[in-house]
């Protein structure tokens, strides 16, 4: 008998993060949000709700890859959301 993972999954199960974990991490951050229609908005994450509701500053919005305006302030409707990730910096 092997013993040893047993011990190990349970380790990594405590070390698991969920989605919620990651979204409360990423406030404040900047970040890129993708709608079902394509469209991304890039901006730092000021709040979200349970229900994907989001707030975002100093936002602008791109269409197919190109600056087509920016905002101050935006709010997106959750069910309008494909994905949220975070934006890279350069080092």
């Amino acid at each position: 008998f092997f013993f040893g993972s047993l011990h190990g999954s349970m380790a990594d199960a405590a070390k698991k993060r969920t989605p919620t974990d990651f979204l409360n991490s990423v406030i404040g951050r900047p970040v890129v949000v993708k709608l079902n229609s394509g469209v991304d908005y890039r901006g730092i994450l000021a709040c979200l709700d349970g229900y994907m509701n989001i707030a975002m500053e100093q936002t602008e919005e791109y269409k197919n890859g190109v600056l087509t305006n920016k905002y101050g302030d935006c709010f997106i409707r959750g069910n309008n959301v494909l994905y949220i990730s975070t934006i890279r910096r350069n080092r």
